[in-house]
């Protein structure tokens, strides 16, 4: 069985994921497969694009059911974890609810562009996934909408105002930034998640 299965859907930055699993020699398969995704070892749910849409497909395909039950590691990057929580103002759309936290709009503040596009520092870690990860590094990001501070608040940006980076419940982890292309910094949360 492959370590990790990548879920396919109609918003995975899904080659970009696999380029970094080649990297660090990990197998993998990607399927939308309700049983395939069930038995998996280990899950990444990748995203781009827009919350509505995704939900869409992943209503279509029956894994909004799913998803949520599941038991073993799971990743959910960018998009994929704005997935994972209550609802998004993107689409204004009713979300996975994993994590008990609404996706909002970033607010309008002078001197700063939405989406926030580029590579921005994390910090205040709470998570085995940060393991060799050092305070102030860079990840990168791309997006519009942010989970605010919370208890499942496991790194903290901080672009017009302090966000949740990354969250984690239970066996449920997500990154706001694209770990896939963060440099050294993805790799190193790809290969804590691996160990898992």
């Amino acid at each position: 069985m492959p370590e990790i299965t990548i879920i396919k859907y109609n918003a995975g930055n899904v080659m970009s994921v696999m380029y970094a699993l080649d990297r660090i020699g990990v197998s993998y398969q990607l399927t939308d497969k309700i049983e395939d995704i069930q038995s998996a070892e280990k899950i990444i749910f990748p995203g781009v694009g827009e919350a509505s849409t995704a939900m869409k497909s992943l209503r279509d395909n029956g894994l909004d059911k799913v998803i949520p039950d599941l038991k073993q590691p799971f990743l959910g990057t960018c998009v994929g974890m704005q997935l994972l929580c209550k609802h998004s103002e993107e689409g204004d759309v009713n979300c996975l609810g994993v994590f008990d936290i609404p996706i909002v709009k970033f607010p309008k503040k002078e001197g700063f562009k939405i989406p926030q596009t580029g590579w921005n520092s994390i910090s205040d870690f709470k998570s085995e996934l940060l393991n060799g990860v050092r305070d102030g590094d860079y990840v990168y990001y791309n997006h519009s909408f942010y989970a605010p501070i919370s208890a499942e608040t496991v790194a903290t940006t901080d672009y017009i105002l302090p966000y949740s980076g990354m969250l984690q419940k239970d066996n449920f982890y997500a990154c706001q930034f694209h770990s896939e292309i963060s440099g050294d910094v993805g790799e190193q949360i790809f290969k804590n998640f691996v160990k898992l």
